[in-house]
């Protein structure tokens, strides 16, 4: 696969974030904010499995033919390019073979496939070297189900963000509404629910909170606080490693 990331900024401190968390707790959303308050690069990877995910779905490729769709995403190109919208805040535009398909991963039918798709092996090996190989450096922010326990398990700072599966079916309704799908409230729930399973019960980089992540459990924050939360982890994260450099 040949990704491409157009950076926010080109000099960036040196820390690595990893925010983990369920479907739906809003892990994207505070990722973006955070690392545009911080000046860090965002690496949105649940949009990378998506683009994947829509070249499968394109290509008429089931989930029952890994070999293929690795075969296809090895071949694809996938732009993730960030922007700042009108208002101020940052954007994330995604694109697929030079098309933008921003709008389209976001749609309940890859939501629904892009779970199963993220299992297969070649898809998640190639993706997680080039996750890696953009965070080398520091100065960036990774979102998805096994950051801090996988992608980057030396991370100064592990953020697992959650909320009751309710919480999280009523934030996907939303945005369901918005992209004029008309889905049943219950539906989303038992979707959801029915994810967690499998994104927590997969043989290949299992959904779980990292031994040494703080949890931050949504429900009733505003996305303001809990991105003022994510910060005062980092702060932290800076005082414990410029303590460790006085004491070398």
């Amino acid at each position: 696969m040949i990704l491409n990331i157009q950076k926010m900024v080109e000099t960036a401190p040196a820390l690595k974030i990893a925010i983990d968390g369920p479907a739906g707790a809003g892990k994207s959303t505070v990722a973006r904010l955070a690392a545009k308050k911080l000046g860090y690069l965002y690496l949105d990877t649940g949009a990378m499995y998506r683009a994947a995910t829509v070249l499968a779905l394109r290509k008429g490729l089931s989930m029952e033919e890994p070999e293929e769709i690795a075969q296809a995403v090895a071949h694809a190109k996938i732009d993730l390019v960030h922007e700042t919208g009108a208002d101020g805040s940052p954007l994330l535009k995604v694109f697929l073979d030079g098309e933008d398909i921003t709008f389209e991963i976001r749609s309940r039918e890859v939501s629904l496939l892009v779970s199963p798709l993220s299992t297969i092996g070649p898809v998640r090996d190639s993706l997680v070297e080039q996750q890696r190989r953009l965070s080398e450096e520091g100065g960036v922010v990774l979102d998805g189900r096994d950051i801090g326990t996988v992608v980057l398990p030396n991370a100064e700072v592990k953020v697992f963000l959650t909320a009751s599966a309710a919480e999280r079916a009523k934030r996907r309704m939303k945005d369901f509404e918005t992209r004029g799908e008309n889905v049943s409230f219950d539906t989303v729930l038992k979707e959801i629910v029915e994810r967690d399973k499998r994104d927590s019960t997969r043989e290949i980089a299992p959904l779980k909170k990292a031994a040494d992540a703080h949890e931050v459990v949504t429900d009733g924050m505003t996305v303001t606080e809990v991105v003022e939360k994510i910060l005062e982890f980092c702060s932290h994260a800076r005082a414990h490693e410029r303590s460790r450099r006085e004491l070398i």
